[in-house]
């Protein structure tokens, strides 16, 4: 028997102090065998208190610092005034971690009884702009984790802290609340409202709700919900769509509750809450990248979509008892199986692009002809080619954003088509509604379902549990070979990744699918007989119905040479496994002496990574009237196990112009063996990358001592650790070439203090262990300033300047100066620090000091400080010297000249700042 906690609620709204008074009694059933000396309660209201919360160390992990630089006082919190029994006898209590508290019991709580905890305490309400919910500007308040209720206990503790993941996790319980607040709040919540007194110039409302895991308050002075009654249940909701009318809205919001309760059953309450915040922290993404005056879809489908992402959660949240932190996936996968199906139903013919796929200049495309569920498959597949994806039962906390947000929902909601298509549609359908009307308000888990799926289905299904969600293994199936034999076809299937997994066979006839037939799990090879009739081309999972890692492998044509025939496009798409791609795009650069160069790259790169990426792009220099340009060749080998994470093979090539009228030719190949953490979450990598470098270039006739053509080998190992609190990065540096060897280290730390003053630290100690160049020549020796970059790794875009903008141009590399002294390089050895930190948010003092030898020369003490306006750091920043060896630099002449700066411009290193909160 689950019997249910009582928790009775009387609240105050304080709007000038936002904050809640509240007192309140939880009514504890020990509904387990064991005896109990304490019970945990969750205050997840306390998660805001401070910059060391579990939820406030997640915000820094998605490099969000709004939370880190607001000020103490606003930020939200819990102070607790007391904790009784029911005789008012003070109970011991402690807080286990800031929004976890363990309560020690006055006397044992034997099975089947219950204790009753009474609370005063007061909650300051955070700031809505880190969750959605929280204190508006306006002074209204959308409550989500606001009181202090029971953990979950069933044998264990399931105790937790607040990570910003939505799995909270609650017993279904009576709640019994009464909130007062100011009369011009109106109050809307999933619980039911059961009267509302007014008392002068405040009112008091009273709420309740049996078997409930949640309690959502809306205090809004202006109510902007709407109230939506269907035959099955009340909608409230105030997601807006100012392009459909209400009565489309009626008539959609209708047709979903409809198909929730055809497809699952009756929801058990009187009213759903449907949310424009539960929406936007859980959006139908791509959906919401649209801005609001573009509509390719048709008129009520977006809104649709909205809503039925939104109710369908709630639908199953509000229901079903799981412990969504440890099986979230569960209910992710039924509610895009759910999206899926409606999809299919009542839009069947809708594409990924809506009506942009007729337009001309987008028809021509792979994209345009995928159907809108297709980019459940594309987007999931963005995870695992990047060999970041996860196993659908890693705990939700531990998972990356976009694993979290996007894909691994959508994986398992693919996975239950893949089941679907495999096991009969109606099982799995059937299975789904037997397991939601059986364990509706009551404790449950995956386990659960499998149980159902394994009675209702013809064939087993334990290769879904066993294969499909515990395993982080790649699907990758490909035919080995076919023989003929009569009138039948003998194929040998491989697969190459070892999960015990189905897969379709297709016979085709051109592009027409002559049969289908599945083959049982496989985790090595199979052959089947399959007849020969009217078959030009074998196929596996032809379809698409299994997120294969790769399907570009997965055809055999019996009349032609070539297996696919090769598709050539304008501009990147979407990869279509049915052809040999091959894509050109028109491109442009920029350098000093090239000028602005135009041309066009030749690749294979769709949007999805592949094992192997080719690029070659000629361009024609407008200044240098020349033809340049770069080629390069990537193969990527992924490791699905291990600290090894990938395998980079390569060999780049570039030719381009290095001073006016002289050009260069750099050839390089190399391996690259990159480590990442097994917690994926972890931003901790490191990198061995092994390296030959050839350069050739033209011969300056200015320069009597230069040495044009070299050759370098270069062995980097680089540990990173980057973080928005702690940033920390060492690489070691060893190169050796005919006239030269010498070695390096650099290690860079930045701290973001509690105070919010960030200190950036850099250390450089650069030593030749021979240098045999003669010792008027500084390109390879150690720059103070500027590196001569004589392997080409620096974007400079005027490499050669001594003088005017381009020679400003900043990159911090070697010595990290940003004053030009002298001596500027060092052909012996080189010691260098480097640090800053913020005088008032963007705006930092730096300082840099160093040691420089060079041979025949006494050692050299440098020094520079400044002002550095760190706009993006790393990306866009601007350094004013004040003081150094020179003296007060603005008083020196053409100081304009000595300001230095770092812009970037390239679209793929901007890209960084954009995806590195996802991955």
């Amino acid at each position: 028997m689950q019997a249910q906690h009582t928790i009775t609620i009387d609240a105050k709204l304080i709007p000038e102090k936002q904050l809640l008074n509240i007192t309140q009694e939880i009514e504890f059933v020990n509904s387990s065998n064991k005896i109990l000396n304490e019970i945990y309660l969750n205050d997840w209201a306390n998660s805001f208190s401070s910059k060391t919360t579990a939820l406030a160390e997640r915000f820094t992990d998605d490099f969000k610092n709004a939370f880190h630089f607001e000020k103490d006082k606003e930020r939200g919190k819990t102070t607790i005034l007391n904790i009784s029994n029911t005789n008012l006898k003070v109970l011991s209590w402690q807080r286990e971690k800031a929004d976890i508290i363990k309560v020690t019991l006055d006397k044992p709580l034997f099975p089947s009884q219950s204790y009753t905890l009474k609370l005063t305490y007061n909650v300051k309400l955070p700031k809505d702009k880190y969750t959605r919910y929280g204190v508006t500007k306006n002074n209204e308040y959308k409550l989500r984790y606001w009181y202090v209720s029971p953990a979950v206990f069933d044998g264990a503790w399931h105790v937790f802290s607040n990570k910003n993941t939505d799995d909270f996790y609650l017993s279904p319980s009576t709640f019994i609340v009464s909130v007062t607040v100011p009369e011009e709040y109106n109050i809307n919540s999933d619980l039911d409202i059961v009267s509302e007194e007014k008392n002068n110039a405040s009112k008091t409302i009273k709420l309740y709700g049996e078997k409930r895991n949640k309690a959502l308050l809306y205090l809004l002075k202006k109510n902007t919900f709407e109230t939506i009654e269907t035959d099955k249940v009340t909608v409230v909701t105030n997601y807006k769509d100012k392009k459909i009318t209400p009565t489309i809205k009626a008539l959609s919001i209708d047709r979903i509750v409809h198909f929730l309760n055809d497809k699952l059953g009756d929801y058990p309450f009187k009213k759903i809450l449907s949310t424009n915040e539960a929406y936007k922290n859980s959006p139908v993404y791509g959906l919401n990248q649209l801005p609001d005056f573009i509509s390719p879809f048709p008129d009520g489908f977006e809104y649709n979509l909205a809503q039925l992402k939104t109710i369908s959660r709630a639908y199953l949240e509000n229901t079903l008892q799981i412990n969504i932190r440890k099986e979230g996936w569960l209910i992710g996968a039924l509610q895009i199986y759910l999206m899926m199906e409606y999809v299919d139903t009542y839009y069947p013919n809708i594409k990924l692009l809506g009506n942009v796929s007729n337009l001309w200049v987008i028809n021509w495309s792979h994209a345009s002809k995928l159907s809108f569920n297709d980019q459940y498959a594309f987007l999931t597949l963005n995870m695992t080619r990047n060999n970041l994806h996860q196993a659908l039962t890693t705990p939700r906390d531990s998972l990356l954003k976009f694993n979290k947000s996007i894909a691994n929902d959508y994986y398992g909601g693919i996975g239950l088509k893949y089941l679907a298509d495999y096991a009969e549609k109606k099982t799995v359908d059937k299975s789904i509604k037997d397991f939601y009307t059986q364990f509706k308000l009551k404790p449950t888990s995956a386990n659960d379902f499998k149980k159902i799926l394994a009675k209702n289905a013809p064939v087993s299904t334990d290769w879904f549990f066993d294969s499909y969600i515990k395993s982080r293994n790649t699907i990758d199936f490909k035919i080995k070979k076919v023989k003929r034999e009569g009138d039948s076809l003998k194929v040998e299937v491989f697969c190459k990744r070892k999960n015990k997994t189905p897969v379709p066979l297709y016979g085709l006839n051109k592009k027409q699918i002559v049969f289908k037939k599945w083959i049982a799990p496989i985790d090595s090879t199979s052959t089947i007989t399959v007849p020969a009739k009217g078959i030009t081309k074998l196929s596996l999972n032809y379809e698409g119905i299994i997120p294969e890692i790769n399907r570009r492998n997965n055809f055999k044509n019996l009349d032609g040479v070539f297996n696919k025939p090769l598709q050539l496009r304008l501009f990147k798409d979407i990869e279509d496994p049915n052809y040999n791609q091959l894509f050109m795009m028109p491109v442009y650069r920029y350098n000093l002496y090239d000028g602005l160069t135009l041309g066009a790259k030749f690749y294979n790169k769709t949007f999805l990574r592949k094992p192997i990426h080719y690029k070659i792009s000629p361009h024609y220099g407008l200044r240098s009237k020349t033809l340049v340009g770069a080629a390069s060749f990537l193969y990527t080998q992924n490791i699905e196990k291990g600290p090894l994470f990938k395998i980079n093979y390569g060999v780049s090539g570039n030719y381009f112009s290095y001073d006016a009228d002289l050009f260069y030719k750099r050839f390089s190949p190399y391996i690259t063996f990159a480590f990442r953490n097994k917690d994926l979450r972890n931003n901790e990598k490191r990198y061995l990358n092994i390296r030959y470098v050839s350069v050739n270039r033209d011969k300056n006739s200015l320069i009597t001592n230069q040495e044009p053509n070299y050759n370098v080998f270069n062995i980097q190992y680089v540990y990173k650790n980057p973080n928005l609190i702690n940033y920390f990065k060492n690489s070691f540096d060893f190169q050796i070439s005919k006239t030269f060897s010498k070695v390096s280290t650099t290690l860079e730390y930045r701290k973001l203090l509690l105070s919010n003053r960030q200190i950036n630290l850099r250390l450089f100690a650069g030593l030749f262990l021979y240098n045999n160049n003669d010792a008027n020549n500084n390109y390879f020796s150690f720059a103070l300033d500027r590196p001569t970059d004589y392997m080409f790794d620096y974007d400079y875009y005027g490499r050669s300047e001594d003088t005017g903008v381009f020679s400003q141009q900043i990159i911090i590399a070697e010595g990290g100066f940003k004053s030009k002294l002298q001596p500027a390089f060092a052909n012996s050895w080189m010691l260098t620090g480097n640090a800053s930190s913020n005088i008032w948010n963007w705006i930092y003092a730096y300082g840099d000091a160093g040691i420089v030898y060079n041979k025949n020369q006494s050692t050299k003490f440098v020094y520079d400080t400044g002002i550095r306006l760190s706009l993006v750091a790393d990306y866009f920043e601007i350094f004013f010297p004040l003081y150094s060896n020179l003296g007060w630099e603005p008083g020196l002449p053409d100081y304009d000249q000595r300001v230095r700066f770092i812009v970037t411009l390239s679209p793929e290193t901007l890209l960084g700042l954009f995806t590195r909160k996802w991955y």
